[in-house]
């Protein structure tokens, strides 16, 4: 895999905060999400007062990405901001990992969680979610 842009990444990922829809939980989260072209999308989260129609920084990229045709991504990293301003590593949730199962090669896609630009982890998907379930199940062979 080519070196990935992760000061660029993370710096991507920290300027979606701002744009983060948050009035109930105060927990703001920014993604910036890598196309194999090398494209940049950015998402942030969007809550909702029945909370299920929320969605995460991490699909909002996503989503973004798909519906403009790019489907070949290279990595995702995740900031967040609690209420306090402070930041701590975000990692995805359930619904987040089977979303990228749908679109990432799991053992090469890239999980950077930022704490800042100088505090980071990397995993793949395959790390964080170990057999999950994804388009090659549904094959007919």
């Amino acid at each position: 895999m080519n070196k990935l842009p992760i000061p660029e990444m993370i710096r991507r990922a920290f300027s979606a905060l701002p744009f983060a829809y948050a009035p109930y939980s105060h927990f703001k989260v920014g993604a910036a999400l890598l196309t194999e072209d090398g494209e940049v999308y950015t998402g942030c989260n969007i809550e909702n007062a029945a909370f299920g129609p929320g969605n995460c920084a991490e699909r909002t990229a996503i989503f973004k990405a798909v519906s403009e045709g790019k489907r070949d991504f290279l990595a995702i990293c995740i900031v967040n901001e609690n209420q306090d301003g402070g930041h701590d590593f975000c990692p995805p949730c359930g619904v987040c990992r089977q979303v990228m199962a749908e679109f990432c090669d799991p053992e090469t896609f890239q999980i950077i969680l930022a704490k800042s630009p100088e505090y980071y982890k990397i995993y793949t998907l395959a790390e964080l979610f170990p057999e999950g379930f994804g388009p090659g199940y549904l094959k007919n062979e």
